[in-house]
């Protein structure tokens, strides 16, 4: 009898379109959930104006967002072991 595979991790295959590629400027993330969903608002705001515009939501299932959670803590460690600690300045 032959012992069972190791199981290597799925390989995904990912395309990114040029339209995505250029991403969106967020400086401010507004975040809500229900029982089902997480809701991340990426918006911008103006420095002297009192709205701010969404340009983007993500809607998550609560476990997919711990594990959106626990990979930028991952990465903030990574980046702060290579360039110093990340200041925090003003708001929250």
């Amino acid at each position: 009898m032959s012992e069972p595979q190791a199981q290597r991790p799925q390989q995904i295959n990912v395309s990114l379109d040029e339209k995505v590629a250029e991403g969106i400027y967020s400086n401010l993330a507004l975040i809500s959930h229900s029982p089902a969903e997480f809701f991340i608002d990426f918006a911008r705001m103006v420095p002297g104006t009192p709205k701010a515009s969404v340009h983007a939501r993500v809607i998550m299932t609560p476990s997919h967002c711990k594990f959106l959670l626990n990979a930028v803590k991952e990465n903030i460690d990574r980046y702060e072991k290579q360039f110093g600690e990340i200041k925090l300045h003003g708001g929250p």
